[in-house]
């Protein structure tokens, strides 16, 4: 873009014998620039929703009193730590009454086999028949069915003993915590929920003629996948404003279109190892994707008039015409970017177009601007 400063002579002429001031000049500025196509970066902004990568529900594998919360809420936690403790009693009963039926089954299975090991001696011998063997091997058997069965309720009474305790399946924050220590739970009692928060996932929605900026028409299913990993970074904003210091990186984007919003839905995955951010946290997603051969002029060069946006063309004549624009905000807080109204070429007022009146020059001659 090329600019150029011309000055306006103005002077107000009096007479001094009239009693009037002497003579005084006063200098009016307009700056011009000629309009060309260039590249920039506009910032687009979604409102989003951060998510745990591993959101999980905490619930009791058994029935029974809470007698213990080992956390508090919003306390960070590793997996495997013990969150809930339920009254463990019953379950240890059931235990021991297994263990001891396991005990009574490999007693009943020992003296089936000593019993099974005797007749086959004594019918080798053909002392006892071949009715009398077979009985005592269905005994033996029934007694190994037996202790299997004994073994296998042990370990369901273990595993039940184990489910008193319950402890962390990933890394992250406690949510709230509905219950009190006394509350009788259950399977379908929900404790309280667990935000694995290493990494984080932003949710939010785009609409198509964005989905098409950020993906390009025509590509197949593997190259999409590619482009999506080379997509510009994204920035969080959180609604106070502080900007997240870890950048994060678009993962997916979903391939059905909202009938009622028109929209897709994009997940962007942000690192946490700090544990700075949370589940339901609410921001702003910022990206940054370029716009080629686009007409960008300064904000200074466009009148405002009610819901018309101007900008004051310079003529062959040097005189300034007013000239409807469309534009649209760069984000950058300088420039707008023209969609019509202008070509690359033409020469605008920038500095002091809401200055120009219509048909007004604003182009003079070098000479007379250095008088």
């Amino acid at each position: 873009m090329r600019k150029m400063m011309n000055w306006v002579l103005v002077t107000a002429v009096g007479l001094a014998s009239c009693g009037v001031d002497e003579p005084k000049e006063t200098q009016t500025s307009f700056e011009t620039m000629t309009v060309e196509k260039s590249n920039i970066e506009l910032p687009y902004k979604f409102s989003a929703r951060m998510k745990g990568q591993n959101d999980v529900t905490v619930t009791p594998q058994v029935s029974g009193q809470l007698v213990k919360i080992c956390v508090t809420e919003g306390q960070q936690v590793k997996r495997g730590q013990t969150l809930f403790v339920i009254d463990q009693r019953n379950a240890q009963l059931e235990l021991e009454a297994a263990q001891a039926n396991l005990q009574a089954a490999l007693a009943q299975e020992n003296s089936d086999k000593l019993e099974y090991e005797s007749n086959k001696n004594l019918f080798e011998k053909k002392i006892v028949s071949s009715y009398m063997l077979n009985n005592s091997e269905n005994s033996y058997k029934q007694a190994q069915a037996a202790v299997a069965q004994a073994k296998a309720s042990v370990n369901r009474a273990k595993v039940n003993l184990g489910f008193c305790t319950i402890t962390a399946s990933v890394s992250g924050i406690i949510g709230e915590i509905p219950v009190r220590v006394g509350d009788q739970v259950s399977p379908l009692t929900q404790l309280t929920m667990l935000s694995g928060n290493t990494t984080m996932y932003a949710e939010f929605s785009v609409t198509e003629n964005i989905v098409e900026t950020m993906v390009q028409e025509g590509m197949k299913a593997d190259d999409i996948e590619e482009h999506i990993a080379n997509l510009p970074e994204a920035t969080f904003v959180m609604k106070n404003g502080t900007e997240y210091p870890h950048k994060g990186r678009v993962i997916s984007l979903t391939g059905i279109v909202n009938a009622t919003t028109g929209s897709l839905t994009a997940k962007v995955s942000f690192p946490n190892p700090d544990g700075h951010l949370y589940s339901g946290i609410q921001g702003t997603i910022v990206m940054n994707f370029a716009e080629k051969n686009v007409i960008i002029i300064p904000q200074n060069a466009v009148v405002r008039l009610q819901d018309k946006a101007q900008v004051y063309k310079v003529q062959a004549d040097s005189t300034a015409t007013a000239i409807d624009v469309t534009t649209e905000d760069t984000g950058n807080g300088k420039d707008f970017i023209v969609t019509s109204g202008l070509n690359a070429g033409d020469k605008i007022v920038t500095t002091g177009a809401n200055n120009v009146t219509e048909g007004q020059k604003v182009l003079f001659p070098e000479e007379k601007a250095k008088k």
